[in-house]
């Protein structure tokens, strides 16, 4: 199945939030909004989704034979039918609703690692993953006995794929990686990672909960094995996502969790499952979640991915320019960063930035971002994070750099 098609752009980007800002009723005109990694503002396209799901068209899916509950089952089913398009899905059988990415991966290391690997088998990941593409796999180690090793960053904070070739080896049977860094908006080269995993018979799985908001995902072309994202970055609502497999992966796992929905026939002798999605989306889904992703994605087509990516990768060359002439500021993460800077200031806690950003209108994020083990590498306990969206524009960098030298002048 082909993506849709998106809008084209050419010349240098608008003023986002000149075009954009106005679709976004949680911002306002004077709130600067940096945290778009942590979660993205919801468009009104998304609210009115939500809303009508849950009122006028409310009912459930897959179960009543009366109208509404029909016709809220089409439109579910065309949410899946929606995200595997807009991921180069071949088909929407391949395309299973969670939680969310983190959801996701405890389902893959469950379902697929827990039944495929043995003790002593291998797992690698990179040395910036957020924890939850480290936990699960920690988890599923500890329980069969397989082995962790961590792939170390090059010096301009990308995974280093050279360190990567060199280490891996028949063992390792699962490689699971960021596509996009959430601390330092690094971008994986996706195609050649997945190359070096197959090279030795090992899958990958790819975290795009980063990516999808900025860039064109298609999975085929990446030639990845799993794929997992969050609605709620993708300017959608929470506690709703997406894993994305091959189908004769998704086919050779069990199920995820029991319950109904996932069923084929259930007798106290001997139950038979629903065949892939189906099997792993166990109980009353969320339902109106995949009625706003399938908003959400609509608004971000009607704008188009390469433009949104043209906006943010200018905005994040206006920050780390100006940034870059703070002497006691200290960035992180390569230049051409997604949407994404991350940065010290010398002597002054993360914590306190945001609290003074804060009082300048100004949210960003303080903190470890879910991320230790990098911050660990980088040599801090914490960094702060301005991050870009859709709305983002030229004023809120001025106001990020506004109140920065606030901090460096309370601070000396």
């Amino acid at each position: 199945m082909a993506p849709p098609p998106s809008t084209s752009f050419a010349g240098p980007p608008p003023r986002a939030g000149e075009d954009f800002r106005s679709d976004f009723p949680g911002i306002g005109e004077v709130w600067h909004y940096l945290d778009t990694a942590a979660t993205a503002q919801k468009p009104q396209r998304v609210i009115d989704a939500i809303a009508r799901g849950y009122g006028p068209d409310y009912a459930t899916v897959h179960r009543g034979v009366y109208k509404r509950s029909a016709d809220m089952t089409l439109a579910y089913e065309a949410a899946r039918r929606r995200v595997a398009g807009f991921i180069g899905a071949g088909s929407e059988n391949e395309i299973v609703f969670v939680r969310g990415a983190t959801e996701g991966i405890n389902l893959v290391a469950t379902c697929w690692a827990g039944e495929q690997l043995k003790a002593g088998d291998r797992i690698l990941l990179s040395q910036l993953e957020h924890h939850s593409n480290i936990v699960p796999w920690q988890m599923i180690a500890e329980k069969i006995g397989a082995h962790i090793d961590v792939i170390p960053l090059t010096e301009d904070h990308r995974i280093d794929l050279d360190a990567m070739a060199a280490m891996i080896s028949p063992a390792h049977k699962l490689v699971s990686l960021a596509h996009v860094s959430n601390v330092l908006g690094s971008v994986l080269d996706c195609r050649r990672a997945a190359d070096i995993a197959h090279a030795v018979g090992a899958k990958i799985l790819l975290d795009g909960c980063q990516a999808v908001p900025r860039m064109r995902v298609d999975v085929q072309a990446l030639d990845c094995d799993f794929y997992v994202f969050s609605a709620h970055k993708l300017y959608g609502p929470t506690g709703f996502g997406v894993l994305w497999a091959r189908p004769e992966l998704l086919e050779a796992m069990p199920p995820y969790q029991g319950g109904g929905a996932m069923i084929d026939r259930v007798s106290f002798e001997k139950t038979t499952y629903a065949p892939p999605p189906g099997r792993f989306e166990a109980g009353t889904p969320h339902i109106v979640g995949a009625l706003g992703l399938h908003a959400a994605i609509d608004y971000v087509e009607s704008i188009g991915l390469e433009r949104i990516h043209a906006i943010e990768t200018d905005l994040v060359a206006q920050t780390r320019a100006a940034l870059s002439q703070i002497n006691s500021v200290r960035l992180f993460g390569p230049e051409e960063s997604a949407g994404i800077v991350s940065f010290v200031i010398e002597g002054v806690h993360p914590h306190d930035i945001g609290t003074i950003l804060d009082e300048e209108g100004v949210a960003i994020r303080a903190g470890h971002h879910c991320a230790q083990p990098l911050m660990a590498s980088l040599g801090v306990d914490a960094t702060a994070r301005a991050s870009f969206g859709v709305y983002s524009d030229t004023s809120d960098v001025d106001a990020l750099v506004r109140g920065i030298e606030r901090v460096t002048r309370i601070f000396g």
